[in-house]
């Protein structure tokens, strides 16, 4: 018998939306206040998971086509690759730089080049924590 968990997809819908917006939030303040890439990745995989549980896990496969493995290596590439970035410019290993720009709507903002490790390592920690959980859910 299969059982109707409508309420709860629901409801697992729009929990994932407002984590996903707390996840772009902590990774965005992390270079000028608590958060960051970990944390940010995190809060990001809490969510991947919570869809994992409520719905099919090949149904969330199959709307989320990306290969976790192949993402957390990507994700350790770019933050390795900021690293010997800085070094190209004459400046120590995993220096941070930075600049203000005017940017259309939000007007003069500072990007920084913690911000491109920051997302490496969320990158990272998203891809590591599904794969761990999806090997787990395998083996049940």
């Amino acid at each position: 018998m299969k059982i109707n968990n409508v309420i709860l997809q629901t409801v697992a819908k729009i929990v994932a939306f407002i984590i996903l917006t707390l996840a772009v939030y902590l990774f965005l303040s992390g270079h000028n206040s608590p958060g960051g890439g970990f944390i940010g990745g995190l809060v990001l995989a809490s969510a991947l998971v919570l869809l994992f549980v409520v719905y099919d896990i090949e149904k969330v496969k199959n709307a989320i086509p990306v290969d976790f493995k192949k993402l957390a290596a990507f994700g350790a590439f770019l933050s390795v690759g900021t690293g010997f970035g800085s070094l190209l410019f004459g400046a120590p290993f995993l220096s941070q730089s930075f600049a203000y720009f005017d940017l259309p709507f939000f007007g003069k903002t500072e990007l920084t080049t913690v911000t491109i490790f920051e997302a490496g390592v969320a990158l990272v920690v998203v891809g590591v924590v599904v794969t761990i959980i999806l090997s787990i859910s395998e083996d049940v």
